[in-house]
């Protein structure tokens, strides 16, 4: 640790409620010693192993990649696998459930509501040809720059971290979401869409863009450096050049044709040959 005094014995003070048994949510203190490197979710894992093996939580890659382990961490919506109890530079570490979702049992949200609004956004591929959607011959054609519009929002990992910050979706469940409206902003946007209206609904009803108040708060709290910020003001502005009518009609990328006529590269070896015949 650089900046900050090492310190042996953290508290954790960590919400706890169990629907069976508590009628209100309340904290529960414990000491857990520290070491380097030790992150919040090896905290709560050294609870459950020695203090408390009935402390629930949701996790599994630990390695800031599969999003379950989103936890309200010293008053910021955070990934218990991604930060460092040291680093928090606290003596005290309060752990409690993502906020704007019910919960299920102690520090594990319900985020059904958060997976719904995904799919409200119809987050995948959408063309007018169907045939080579769903048996393809070959791949789309997109350029470097039509990658570059959209890719940094493809790097969401859905830990809902940007709905708990939202203050928006504090007073409306009904808004669509900083999550969804990106993505369905990052589909939109993609050369090889032709589903712009189908997303309509989820982009420009009036539980969509315009009930964002621009906090800002989503883009802050994400652990993958995804700006749903910025897709909402792009999602604003296609709306207002759109109103005015002044809106390009976008040619929609077509399949790559095969290529002919090459040759393998003598400086790039071949892969190995598969271990297992016939596998894929």
């Amino acid at each position: 640790m650089s900046n900050s005094k090492t310190i042996d014995t953290v508290v954790f003070e960590v919400l706890r409620y169990h629907p069976e048994k508590d009628k209100t949510t309340h904290l529960e203190k414990y000491s857990v010693p520290v070491g380097k490197g030790m992150t919040v979710l090896d905290g709560l894992t050294w609870i459950k192993e020695h203090a408390d093996s009935t402390l629930s939580w949701r996790s599994s890659c630990r390695m800031g990649i599969c999003g379950s382990c989103g936890m309200f961490i010293n008053g910021l919506p955070r990934l218990a696998c991604n930060n460092q109890i040291l680093h928090l530079t606290s003596s005290k570490i309060i752990v409690k459930p993502l906020p704007n979702y019910d919960i299920i049992r102690d520090l594990v949200p319900d985020l059904e509501s958060l997976f719904d609004k995904h799919r409200s956004g119809k987050p995948f591929l959408i063309r007018k040809d169907r045939e080579e959607q769903y048996n393809p011959v070959g791949e789309y054609f997109q350029s470097e720059q039509e990658l570059i519009n959209y890719i940094q929002f493809a790097y969401c990992i859905k830990c809902g971290l940007c709905l708990s910050a939202c203050p928006t979706m504090a007073t409306s469940d009904r808004f669509t979401g900083p999550q969804s409206i990106a993505q369905a902003w990052r589909y939109t946007t993609d050369s090889r869409d032709e589903g712009a209206k189908e997303r309509d609904d989820a982009l420009y009803s009036e539980h969509g863009v315009y009930r964002c108040h621009f906090a800002g708060a989503c883009s802050q709290v994400c652990p993958k450096g995804v700006d749903p910020a910025l897709a909402i003001q792009l999602a604003k502005k296609d709306a207002f050049i759109k109103a005015f009518g002044m809106s390009k009609q976008r040619q929609v990328t077509s399949v790559a044709p095969p290529i002919s006529g090459w040759k393998a590269n003598p400086e790039i070896p071949l892969p190995p040959e598969r271990s297992i015949k016939g596998s894929r």
